[in-house]
């Protein structure tokens, strides 16, 4: 094995998740095509073009049941920063929701936010 590429995140609208993910986080979207009555929408960090998020909406009554609890209330990722203070606020000023404001810790400096869904992504910065 070589390294993780992909993973799924449902999600009750590909709009509306694209744009909190581009717009708001800045990530970039990676692919956006439709095949047949299916999109296949992906986004990445820009800084990162190895691992891409799936933006896939939810169809079935279980995978509605996941959107915003696929990590069961723990961080879904965790974005890397090399400016913890200075994204969180960029970020904040785009309207992305932060559960507090950053800390600085001993493994660095970090802060916990919500995507729309409220799916929890932690954002760090390793220590100097």
């Amino acid at each position: 094995m070589k390294k993780i590429t992909l993973f799924k995140l449902y999600v009750s609208d590909q709009e509306q998740a694209l744009r909190f993910y581009v717009d708001q986080l800045g990530f970039e979207a990676a692919e956006d095509k439709k095949l047949g009555d299916y999109r296949w929408l992906l986004v990445r960090a820009p800084d990162n073009r190895d691992v891409c998020l799936n933006l896939e909406i939810a169809k079935t009554n279980e995978e509605k049941a996941l959107v915003g609890r696929q990590a069961a209330g723990q961080p879904l990722f965790s974005i890397s920063t090399d400016d913890c203070r200075r994204e969180y606020a960029e970020m904040s000023r785009r309207g992305v929701k932060f559960d507090g404001e950053p800390k600085t810790m001993p493994y660095g400096t970090g802060v916990m936010m919500q995507d729309l869904y409220g799916n929890k992504i932690y954002l760090n910065q390793d220590p100097d």
